[in-house]
């Protein structure tokens, strides 16, 4: 019995010796930060989120999730209560966002901020600040999931639609009028080979009339130059021109000048044609007169042998 004594009082001992090294290890090693409290309100689902879960800001460890409770004054919307290292830049423009550890599906709470508010948002035991808690990628990705779903069933509805008899019957002729253009399309080349072959003599031709167009052009520089020149010496103050205006100026000169020598004489000769012409009608008239001599006239008024009668 005695030995029996002996041994129960050794695994007492031994136990309470562990039990002692448990404590003062886990005395050294407990946390002495204080923890600031926030709480995060959201009416989102927050599967595989369990208290002491990891709370951590741009993936660091920060803080640990403490409760989870519902929200007394709004129905439906969740608490989720968090404490956070002291040393931790909460601002009003913190945001969280439910994250998840790989494959294992244990959700933890991940903190961050877009910088629009760098104010620090204070908290406290006896005022708790709200934290934002906004979609994260797995429910961005159920939603659009949802939306792509709806759009897929959408597209189905209307390829069944596509798919009933009189549009099949609509396709396939469409179908046989692309076959019949596809058929035509083929036809256009051989009907264009025989313009296609002759395309080198038509350009040989081309570039022949490009040479006589240039050689025409050459021709009619030429020749407008030399009416250039031929102008110029024309207008030349020694020029032909110039000499057959001063001959026309002197011809213009001349014949003034004979029209003033003439005149006189024009005159002349005129009296001495009327006195002719006058003395050839008396000689038609009295032929007798060349050997008599010529009648004598008539007296006037005022002179002797005047009568009246």
């Amino acid at each position: 019995m005695e030995n029996k004594s002996h041994a129960l009082a050794a695994g007492l001992f031994t136990i309470a010796l562990l039990a002692a090294a448990i404590l003062v290890a886990l005395w050294f090693n407990r946390d002495r930060v204080e923890y600031v409290p926030y709480q995060i309100a959201t009416k989102q689902s927050i599967p595989g989120l369990n208290p002491q879960a990891a709370v951590r800001y741009r993936g660091l460890d920060v803080g640990k999730v403490d409760d989870i409770s519902f929200d007394p004054e709004v129905v439906g919307q969740i608490l989720v209560h968090i404490s956070v290292r002291p040393d931790t830049p909460i601002t009003r423009s913190t945001f969280a966002t439910l994250g998840y550890q790989g494959v294992t599906g244990i959700a933890y709470i991940q903190l961050d901020d877009d910088g629009s508010q760098r104010v620090k948002l204070e908290s406290g035991p006896d005022k708790v600040a709200r934290i934002e808690m906004r979609p994260s990628l797995f429910d961005q990705l159920q939603n659009r999931g949802l939306a792509i779903l709806q759009q897929t069933e959408e597209v189905a509805k209307r390829i069944n639609n596509l798919l009933q008899p009189e549009n099949q019957e609509k396709i396939l002729a469409a179908f046989d009028s692309i076959g019949s253009a596809a058929n035509q399309l083929e036809a256009i080349p051989r009907q264009l080979q025989p313009t296609l072959q002759r395309m080198p003599a038509l350009t040989a031709q081309a570039q022949q009339t490009l040479g006589s167009l240039n050689t025409l052009s050459r021709d009619a520089s030429g020749l407008l130059t030399n009416l250039d020149r031929l102008s110029t010496s024309l207008q030349q103050p020694t020029g032909p021109i110039a000499s057959i205006t001063h001959s026309v100026d002197r011809v213009g000169m001349l014949a003034e000048r004979l029209e003033y020598d003439l005149a006189p004489l024009t005159t002349d000769l005129g009296v001495t044609l009327r006195s002719l012409n006058r003395t050839l009608d008396n000689l038609n008239e009295r032929p007798q007169s060349i050997l008599f001599g010529g009648a004598r006239a008539r007296p006037g008024p005022g002179e002797d042998g005047f009568n009246e009668d």
